[in-house]
């Protein structure tokens, strides 16, 4: 029996501390949120995992080795802790707050593939939102099509365009920090050794940027499985996490230098979040007398990961949504199944909802990289939502503490618990209320600013909602 256990449990500290990092951290991370906050986001990077990253992942730590049996499901976790109704709304949460996140990705693939074969991001730029609109409703119908026909492989190409990704993501931060010392090449952001630099103006416009940096560091809950497989879990999963938290602060520090390096941080051009990290790698390319190498090899791996996460995401949320629930709470006509084991009439509900995302902002916001921009916000806005379960779960957890057993504990105090648990509850709250602000000048756009407001407080209250009107749905159907 021993040596069995032992096999079973082959995770070591550093093992977990790097599918953690692949799972949460990116290189976009950087890129979003140096183009809100330029070389000051070191500061609040510093912060943020400080007082929110650090916990989060513990919390996770301990919800995932209490709930061994539960495969570490957001929801599974409100459902031992919980109700069913709760739980499933839980689910319902981790599902819909995909629908921007799909919304986007088109956008993402469009533009990797622009940058791949044109050397540039301009190729849309002529393009009304319109028009660009329908093209990412197109790209987003092809690749549901082709989820809907159950293709098995995507998860590996993911994962390598991932890998590779991540890799590029690494060779960033070398590249760019050795760039200073090449003949010719200077910093574009002066005086990066003053602290002065570096500290935020902590204005109303600061805390509206917020969310963006919780979306970064948020969703460490995919690792929980991984928490009982590893060795000693009481002690090594901590530090994995402290190792975790040690490797994205790296990153996220050396890799926001980097891009003061190449962009300069009183000078932020307007597309960096939707161009930001190609040019980035052009520039280097260009520092290091090799074209535009590095920029193609970006943009081709990013635009098949793109690819891959849009597929992916269609399907892996919803079957987490429509498998887990009995038709009282969820209408039987969406748990139908096609030939190919696909939930067909939740992927229609899906296409609905993506393409209203897409297509209506399309008629009030008439810029290309404002829409973009406008998008990626909104995701910040969003998708934070379902870290709030995590922090619901460990607060039922920590009240009920001595019902569960657990072989790792964050804290062994439940009031010490719960009240960590409401501070990461009210935290994510508090920066995404905000990030509800838009990013753009009022002064400059009234109309644009009041429809991106409007959008930014209407989309997450109808998807809410959404989700409590499909049991009221349910129960009818149920009764005929």
């Amino acid at each position: 029996m021993g040596d069995t256990n032992v096999s079973t449990k082959q995770f070591r500290w550093f093992t977990i501390a790097l599918i953690a990092f692949n799972t949460v951290w990116g290189f976009n991370n950087v890129v979003n949120n140096y183009a809100q906050q330029g070389a000051s986001v070191i500061t609040s990077w510093v912060i943020i995992l400080i007082i929110y990253f650090i916990p989060y992942t513990l919390m996770v730590g301990q919800l995932g080795s209490t709930f061994k049996k539960s495969g570490g499901g957001v929801s599974s976790w409100i459902d031992e802790t919980s109700t069913r109704g709760l739980a499933y709304f839980a689910a319902w949460t981790y599902w819909v707050v995909h629908v921007p996140y799909l919304a986007q990705k088109p956008q993402n693939v469009l533009i990797a593939i622009s940058w791949a074969f044109t050397g540039a991001g301009t190729y849309f730029s002529h393009f009304s939102t319109a028009i660009f609109s329908i093209l990412c409703l197109i790209v987003f119908l092809f690749f549901m099509w082709v989820a809907s026909k159950g293709i098995t492989t995507l998860g590996v190409i993911a994962t390598l365009a991932g890998l590779a990704t991540f890799v590029m993501s690494i060779l960033f931060i070398f590249l760019a920090i050795a760039a200073p010392h090449l003949p010719n090449v200077t910093a574009a952001t002066s005086h990066l050794t003053r602290v002065k630099t570096y500290i935020p103006n902590f204005n109303f416009g600061y805390f509206t940027t917020l969310s963006m940096l919780v979306l970064a560091v948020g969703g460490s809950e995919k690792i929980a499985p991984y928490v009982n497989k590893t060795r000693n879990a009481s002690r090594e999963f901590p530090l994995g996490m402290i190792i975790l938290a040690v490797l994205v602060g790296i990153c996220a520090i050396v890799g926001s230098i980097g891009m003061a390096i190449i962009f300069n941080s009183n000078a932020i051009p307007k597309d960096l979040m939707m161009n930001g990290a190609y040019s980035a790698f052009q520039r280097l390319g260009q520092y290091y007398h090799i074209g535009n190498s590095l920029m193609i090899t970006y943009g081709l791996t990013n635009s098949i990961g793109q690819i891959a996460a849009l597929i992916v995401s269609i399907d892996a949320p919803l079957r987490i949504l429509l498998s887990g629930h009995n038709d009282q709470y969820v209408p039987k006509s969406l748990m139908k199944l096609n030939k190919h084991g696909v939930f067909i009439n939740g992927y229609k509900m899906t296409g609905v909802l993506v393409g209203i995302l897409i297509m209506v902002p399309a008629l009030g916001i008439k810029n290309i990289q404002e829409l973009y921009n406008w998008l990626l916000n909104l995701n910040s806005i969003v998708m934070p939502l379902r870290y709030l379960w995590v922090f619901v779960a460990f607060m039922l957890l920590s009240k009920h503490m001595t019902k569960f057993h657990s072989d790792y504990r964050f804290v062994k105090n439940k009031t010490i618990g719960w009240l960590l648990g409401f501070w990461c509850f009210i935290f994510t709250a508090f920066v995404c209320v905000l990030g509800m602000v838009p990013k753009i000048s009022f002064s400059a756009n009234p109309h644009s600013w009041f429809l991106q407001l409007g959008m930014n407080i209407v989309t997450p209250i109808v998807l809410i909602a959404l989700g409590l009107i499909m049991p009221m749905i349910a129960r009818r159907n149920k009764n005929k």
